[in-house]
Protein backbone atom coordinates (compact mmCIF):
# COMPACT_ATOMS: atom_id res chain seq x y z
CA UNK A 1 0.00 0.00 0.00
CA UNK A 2 1.37 3.43 -0.75
CA UNK A 3 1.84 6.23 1.70
CA UNK A 4 -1.72 8.00 0.24
CA UNK A 5 -1.60 10.07 3.39
CA UNK A 6 1.87 11.81 2.17
CA UNK A 7 0.95 12.11 -1.58
CA UNK A 8 -2.58 13.53 0.11
CA UNK A 9 -0.56 16.22 1.57
CA UNK A 10 1.72 17.20 -1.26
CA UNK A 11 -1.65 17.27 -3.66
CA UNK A 12 -3.67 19.73 -1.60
CA UNK A 13 -0.19 22.43 -1.31
CA UNK A 14 0.03 21.95 -4.58
CA UNK A 15 2.80 21.09 -4.78
CA UNK A 16 5.06 18.23 -7.06
CA UNK A 17 7.54 15.66 -6.17
CA UNK A 18 10.59 17.88 -7.47
CA UNK A 19 9.20 21.29 -5.59
CA UNK A 20 9.31 19.02 -2.20
CA UNK A 21 12.63 17.21 -3.16
CA UNK A 22 14.07 20.79 -4.02
CA UNK A 23 13.00 22.30 -0.47
CA UNK A 24 14.21 19.05 1.23
CA UNK A 25 17.32 18.38 -0.35
CA UNK A 26 17.32 15.46 -1.69
CA UNK A 27 16.41 13.94 -4.78
CA UNK A 28 12.73 13.11 -6.50
CA UNK A 29 13.07 9.88 -6.47
CA UNK A 30 13.32 10.00 -2.98
CA UNK A 31 9.98 11.33 -2.49
CA UNK A 32 8.44 8.93 -4.84
CA UNK A 33 9.90 6.23 -2.75
CA UNK A 34 8.52 7.73 0.70
CA UNK A 35 5.39 7.35 -1.15
CA UNK A 36 5.23 3.93 -3.60
CA UNK A 37 7.59 1.97 -0.65
CA UNK A 38 5.96 3.10 3.15
CA UNK A 39 8.39 0.62 4.51
CA UNK A 40 10.97 2.70 3.38
CA UNK A 41 10.37 5.57 5.93
CA UNK A 42 12.70 8.87 6.03
CA UNK A 43 15.04 9.35 8.62
CA UNK A 44 13.94 11.46 11.61
CA UNK A 45 15.02 15.27 10.46
CA UNK A 46 13.27 14.09 7.28
CA UNK A 47 9.94 13.04 8.83
CA UNK A 48 9.71 16.73 10.92
CA UNK A 49 11.05 18.27 7.89
CA UNK A 50 8.58 17.58 5.62
CA UNK A 51 6.01 17.21 8.08
CA UNK A 52 6.59 21.11 8.67
CA UNK A 53 6.42 21.49 5.03
CA UNK A 54 3.17 20.00 4.32
CA UNK A 55 2.11 21.13 7.75
CA UNK A 56 1.08 18.21 8.91
CA UNK A 57 2.05 15.78 11.91
CA UNK A 58 4.75 13.56 12.10
CA UNK A 59 2.46 10.74 13.73
CA UNK A 60 0.16 11.62 10.78
CA UNK A 61 1.99 11.14 7.71
CA UNK A 62 3.87 8.22 8.86
CA UNK A 63 2.47 6.59 12.19
CA UNK A 64 5.09 4.58 14.25
CA UNK A 65 4.60 1.68 16.87
CA UNK A 66 8.33 2.13 18.14
CA UNK A 67 8.86 4.30 21.17
CA UNK A 68 10.80 6.93 22.05
CA UNK A 69 12.40 4.60 23.84
CA UNK A 70 13.00 2.05 21.59
CA UNK A 71 14.67 4.57 18.81
CA UNK A 72 16.89 5.75 21.96
CA UNK A 73 17.67 1.96 22.96
CA UNK A 74 18.31 1.89 19.35
CA UNK A 75 20.59 4.82 19.26
CA UNK A 76 22.73 3.52 22.39
CA UNK A 77 22.98 0.03 20.92
CA UNK A 78 25.36 2.25 17.69
CA UNK A 79 27.57 3.39 20.22
CA UNK A 80 30.48 1.36 20.63
CA UNK A 81 32.50 3.51 22.32
CA UNK A 82 32.58 7.20 23.81
CA UNK A 83 36.63 8.72 23.87
CA UNK A 84 36.30 12.43 25.06
CA UNK A 85 38.88 13.37 22.72
CA UNK A 86 41.11 12.00 19.48
CA UNK A 87 44.63 12.34 21.37
CA UNK A 88 43.49 8.80 23.30
CA UNK A 89 42.60 6.90 20.94
CA UNK A 90 44.83 4.67 20.07
CA UNK A 91 46.42 4.86 16.41
CA UNK A 92 45.64 1.27 15.36
CA UNK A 93 41.37 1.87 15.57
CA UNK A 94 42.04 4.10 12.27
CA UNK A 95 44.22 1.13 10.62
CA UNK A 96 41.93 -1.61 12.19
CA UNK A 97 38.70 -0.44 11.08
CA UNK A 98 39.77 0.20 7.38
CA UNK A 99 41.41 -2.83 6.91
CA UNK A 100 38.01 -4.49 7.69
CA UNK A 101 36.46 -2.28 4.86
CA UNK A 102 34.58 -5.08 2.22
CA UNK A 103 32.51 -2.46 0.31
CA UNK A 104 33.87 0.89 0.64
CA UNK A 105 35.65 3.58 3.06
CA UNK A 106 35.71 7.15 3.46
CA UNK A 107 37.80 9.94 4.75
CA UNK A 108 35.71 13.41 4.99
CA UNK A 109 38.43 16.03 7.13
CA UNK A 110 39.77 19.06 6.02
CA UNK A 111 43.51 17.85 6.43
CA UNK A 112 43.52 14.82 8.91
CA UNK A 113 47.23 15.64 8.49
CA UNK A 114 48.28 12.55 10.54
CA UNK A 115 46.32 10.35 9.16
CA UNK A 116 48.95 10.87 5.50
CA UNK A 117 51.88 10.24 7.76
CA UNK A 118 50.59 6.75 8.50
CA UNK A 119 53.17 4.11 6.60
CA UNK A 120 50.44 1.28 7.49
CA UNK A 121 46.81 3.49 6.69
CA UNK A 122 48.71 3.95 2.84
CA UNK A 123 49.55 0.18 2.27
CA UNK A 124 45.67 -0.48 3.27
CA UNK A 125 44.45 2.06 0.77
CA UNK A 126 46.62 0.38 -2.00
CA UNK A 127 45.06 -3.66 -0.76
CA UNK A 128 41.97 -2.05 -0.51
CA UNK A 129 42.17 -0.77 -4.28
CA UNK A 130 43.09 -3.74 -5.25
CA UNK A 131 40.48 -5.75 -3.96
CA UNK A 132 38.10 -3.49 -5.51
CA UNK A 133 36.79 -1.64 -2.58
CA UNK A 134 35.74 1.96 -3.44
CA UNK A 135 37.45 4.45 -1.65
CA UNK A 136 36.45 8.38 -0.77
CA UNK A 137 38.85 10.59 0.44
CA UNK A 138 37.48 14.45 0.94
CA UNK A 139 39.54 17.35 2.19
CA UNK A 140 38.82 20.94 2.42
CA UNK A 141 39.49 23.27 -0.87
CA UNK A 142 42.55 25.17 0.91
CA UNK A 143 40.97 28.10 -0.83
CA UNK A 144 37.48 28.53 0.46
CA UNK A 145 36.04 30.18 3.68
CA UNK A 146 35.25 27.13 5.59
CA UNK A 147 39.43 26.11 5.26
CA UNK A 148 40.07 29.86 6.54
CA UNK A 149 37.34 29.95 8.97
CA UNK A 150 38.36 27.02 10.99
CA UNK A 151 41.95 27.64 10.73
CA UNK A 152 41.02 31.06 12.61
CA UNK A 153 38.80 29.07 15.28
CA UNK A 154 41.75 26.51 15.83
CA UNK A 155 44.17 29.16 16.53
CA UNK A 156 46.55 28.05 13.66
CA UNK A 157 45.18 30.64 10.41
CA UNK A 158 47.06 30.09 7.13
CA UNK A 159 48.53 27.08 8.14
CA UNK A 160 45.15 24.86 8.20
CA UNK A 161 45.15 25.65 4.17
CA UNK A 162 49.08 24.59 4.55
CA UNK A 163 48.50 20.72 6.10
CA UNK A 164 45.38 20.29 3.78
CA UNK A 165 47.83 21.01 0.44
CA UNK A 166 50.97 18.93 2.55
CA UNK A 167 48.06 16.32 2.67
CA UNK A 168 47.49 16.36 -0.73
CA UNK A 169 51.51 15.57 -1.30
CA UNK A 170 51.60 12.59 1.02
CA UNK A 171 48.60 11.49 -0.83
CA UNK A 172 50.00 11.92 -4.02
CA UNK A 173 50.86 7.79 -4.25
CA UNK A 174 47.14 7.36 -3.79
CA UNK A 175 46.03 9.21 -6.65
CA UNK A 176 45.64 7.35 -10.13
CA UNK A 177 44.84 3.70 -7.95
CA UNK A 178 41.72 1.85 -9.09
CA UNK A 179 38.37 2.89 -6.74
CA UNK A 180 40.45 5.81 -5.11
CA UNK A 181 38.90 9.04 -5.72
CA UNK A 182 39.35 12.66 -4.50
CA UNK A 183 37.42 15.37 -4.03
CA UNK A 184 38.13 18.44 -2.44
CA UNK A 185 35.06 20.53 -0.19
CA UNK A 186 34.21 24.00 1.05
CA UNK A 187 31.75 22.85 3.63
CA UNK A 188 31.72 23.53 6.83
CA UNK A 189 32.67 20.33 8.91
CA UNK A 190 30.98 19.82 12.38
CA UNK A 191 32.89 16.27 12.44
CA UNK A 192 35.61 14.65 10.58
CA UNK A 193 34.09 11.07 9.74
CA UNK A 194 36.30 8.15 9.11
CA UNK A 195 34.26 5.47 7.62
CA UNK A 196 34.43 1.69 6.35
CA UNK A 197 31.24 -0.29 5.77
CA UNK A 198 29.26 -0.07 9.07
CA UNK A 199 31.12 1.23 11.01
CA UNK A 200 33.09 4.68 11.44
CA UNK A 201 34.40 6.66 13.62
CA UNK A 202 33.08 10.57 14.02
CA UNK A 203 35.72 13.34 15.79
CA UNK A 204 33.84 15.94 16.16
CA UNK A 205 34.92 19.27 15.79
CA UNK A 206 35.27 22.22 18.79
CA UNK A 207 35.65 26.24 18.57
CA UNK A 208 38.57 26.84 19.19
CA UNK A 209 40.20 23.23 19.77
CA UNK A 210 42.14 21.34 17.52
CA UNK A 211 40.26 18.40 16.34
CA UNK A 212 42.79 16.21 18.07
CA UNK A 213 41.55 17.01 21.48
CA UNK A 214 38.00 16.86 20.18
CA UNK A 215 35.81 13.81 21.22
CA UNK A 216 35.35 10.81 18.82
CA UNK A 217 32.21 8.57 18.42
CA UNK A 218 33.19 5.19 17.73
CA UNK A 219 29.75 4.16 15.63
CA UNK A 220 28.57 0.76 14.32
CA UNK A 221 25.50 0.93 12.60
CA UNK A 222 21.96 -1.90 14.02
CA UNK A 223 18.90 -2.78 12.38
CA UNK A 224 16.33 0.14 13.68
CA UNK A 225 19.16 2.71 15.04
CA UNK A 226 18.98 6.00 13.46
CA UNK A 227 22.60 7.66 14.49
CA UNK A 228 25.10 5.97 11.90
CA UNK A 229 23.03 6.90 9.01
CA UNK A 230 22.61 10.68 10.29
CA UNK A 231 26.41 10.88 10.19
CA UNK A 232 26.27 8.58 7.09
CA UNK A 233 24.35 10.98 5.00
CA UNK A 234 26.20 13.79 5.69
CA UNK A 235 29.00 12.25 4.14
CA UNK A 236 27.09 11.65 1.28
CA UNK A 237 25.74 15.24 0.94
CA UNK A 238 29.36 16.55 1.26
CA UNK A 239 30.44 14.21 -1.20
CA UNK A 240 27.50 15.25 -3.83
CA UNK A 241 28.99 19.26 -3.59
CA UNK A 242 32.74 18.49 -3.74
CA UNK A 243 35.47 19.13 -6.43
CA UNK A 244 36.38 16.17 -8.18
CA UNK A 245 40.89 16.31 -8.62
CA UNK A 246 42.73 13.85 -10.35
CA UNK A 247 46.35 14.92 -9.11
CA UNK A 248 47.68 16.86 -5.48
CA UNK A 249 48.22 20.17 -7.79
CA UNK A 250 44.53 20.39 -8.84
CA UNK A 251 43.51 22.21 -5.31
CA UNK A 252 45.09 25.38 -7.36
CA UNK A 253 41.71 25.16 -9.18
CA UNK A 254 39.24 27.32 -8.59
CA UNK A 255 37.28 26.45 -5.19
Amino acid sequence: MANERLRGAIVDLGLTLDEVAERLGVAAKTVERWINEPERKPYRRFQFATASLLKCEVSYLWPDERTSAEVAAAGNAELVRLYPHRSVVMQTLWTDLYSKARRQFDVLVYSGFWLTEDATFHRIVKEKSAEGVAIRFMLGEPTSPAVAVRGEDEGIGAAMAAKIRNALVNYGPLFGLPGVEFRLHSTTLYNSIYRADDEMLANGHLYGVGAYMAPVLHLRRVPGGELFDAYAESVERVWASARPISSPADWEGTS
